[in-house]
């Protein structure tokens, strides 16, 4: 049962929750997280030094305190990424406050820091699963032109390492391109970043051969790859498709669309290609995003080498 909050500190939590909706453009379910997480620490900090959570023992809180409540956080099993978000949550309401209360000083809160968590490790397929996912990706049941359709898509994202959205997000006009010998795409990625990225000649014969039997004519302006019946093609499709040739390959759940990207990056870093240039090839704005595909490579080999060595077993 969560502990009293004094009234002057509900309403600067109702406050900050109300900023979070209407200017931070936050969902409803960030915001219900949010306020969650901050009435959980509130109602530590009640908790812990006895008595209704209050504006006053908003003030004192040390380091001490926040350790405190991560290490019970951790205890009672919260994992380090979702405490790290209850963290953010605090000290953005701490922030908020101490913009509004002049003898507010929320410097111990916004210096703590959560603890560190390993990201997982992108799930790259090896290169034969990856071929064979471009060569077998459609159910045979499937009108010829969905099959093709299907094959570039995925040849799309496994030879230039593009997002599923990238992809589905080319039109008519980027067609042309594609078909051109040595052909490159401007690319525009996630925060509006723009990029170049090779076409390689089986992603460009993959697509010719889905313009040829597709039964709708070519739009510059509109979608390159259509549905069923004619409108853009729904991301879910090729996620269903995966979801086939998976169960057909006898491949891991991890074998998504996203995953051939994790493939282009993985198999390009083990034939000895540029960590910058393949940062580049991807769209990452930092080189520590790329890098992760360093840690993937070294457990491959590692994998290789128990799998192969004579002495790997202890023999």
């Amino acid at each position: 049962m969560t502990l009293a909050i004094s009234p002057a500190l509900r309403d600067a939590l109702a406050g900050w929750l109300t900023h979070l909706a209407a200017l931070s453009d936050a969902s409803p379910h960030t915001v219900e997280a949010y306020r969650a997480d901050v009435t959980g620490f509130l109602d530590f900090l009640a908790r812990h030094h006895g008595g209704a959570a209050g504006m006053a023992q908003l003030r004192a809180v040390e380091t001490a305190d926040l350790r405190a409540w991560m290490a019970q956080a951790r205890a009672r099993g919260l994992g380090a990424r979702s405490l790290a978000r209850a963290l953010s949550a605090v000290k953005s309401f701490a922030r908020w406050l101490s913009d509004r209360e002049d003898d507010f000083d929320a410097t111990a809160i916004l210096s703590a820091r959560a603890p560190r968590h390993q990201k997982p490790l992108p799930r790259p397929l090896d290169e034969d699963a990856a071929r064979a996912v471009t060569q077998q990706i459609s159910d045979d049941k499937a009108e010829a032109w969905i099959r093709a359709r299907d094959t570039a898509v995925v040849t799309l994202l496994y030879g230039s390492g593009l997002r599923i959205s990238e992809a589905l997000g080319l039109t008519g006009r980027d067609a042309a391109l594609i078909e051109s010998p040595g052909a490159s795409l401007r690319i525009l990625g996630k925060g509006g970043k723009e990029r170049l990225v090779p076409v390689i000649p089986a992603a460009a014969a993959a697509v010719a051969a889905y313009l040829r039997l597709s039964p709708y004519p070519l739009d510059p302006d509109g979608p390159l790859f259509r549905g069923q019946r004619g409108g853009p093609l729904n991301p879910r499709l090729i996620a269903r498709a995966m979801e086939g040739v998976r169960l057909r390959l006898g491949l891991p759940a991890t074998a998504t669309p996203h995953a051939l990207r994790h493939s282009f990056a993985t198999h390009l870093l083990s034939a000895g290609g540029d960590l910058r240039a393949i940062q580049e090839l991807l769209g990452h704005a930092k080189l520590s995003t790329t890098q992760v595909y360093t840690a993937v490579d070294s457990a491959r080999l590692m994998e290789s080498y128990r799998a192969a060595h004579p002495r790997a077993q202890g023999g």
